[in-house]
């Protein structure tokens, strides 16, 4: 066959699959998780590898097959190794007088708005749900901090005082 029916894209060996960052802990800082956190990553660890897996591995499209089980390789990989270098907090007992790892704060801005802010590991960050790692410059502010007291914060926008209006545990 003539290279002119050819695609140049066809002799190039697959690209490799996407890299999952690495979670933000420099080395020797522990992996803090709360329970609730440990079990949700422990599921979806075991739904990688009962049903996702060998469903990928198992469908007709090879070329697409391979780079799923790859890409589910990884994930499984970190997940494996965020759960064996884990410790597990679990929630203080109350009362809940101090913000601690795990705590669900309110917080109060300025202009009386409330935002609630759950302070988890870094594998369990999740903007979205308002999670937010204990490493971040939002849970390192509140952290320790007492109900009723204002603590400063510094965002991207500029440095805000928040009030913290209530602190529970899950």
């Amino acid at each position: 066959m003539s290279k002119a029916f050819t695609r140049e894209s066809d002799d190039l060996p697959e690209p490799p699959p996407p890299v999952r960052a690495a979670p933000a802990l420099p080395p020797g800082v522990k992996n803090y998780l709360t329970p609730d956190g440990a079990q949700r990553l422990h599921d979806e660890l075991e739904r990688l590898v009962n049903v996702e897996r060998p469903q990928a591995a198992a469908s007709s499209d090879a070329s697409g097959s391979k780079r799923a089980v790859q890409v589910l390789d990884q994930r499984i990989a970190h997940l494996e190794h965020s759960l064996q270098s884990a410790e597990i907090v679990p929630p203080p007992a109350p009362p809940w007088e101090q913000v601690r790892f795990g705590a669900t704060v309110t917080v109060r801005d300025q202009r009386g708005g409330e935002e609630r802010y759950r302070i988890v590991g870094v594998d369990e960050t999740d903007i979205d749900r308002n999670r937010v790692s204990w490493r971040s410059p939002l849970a390192r502010a509140l952290l320790h901090a007492r109900a009723g007291q204002r603590v400063k914060v510094r965002l991207p926008a500029g440095e805000e005082e928040l009030e913290v209006a209530g602190i529970t545990y899950e």
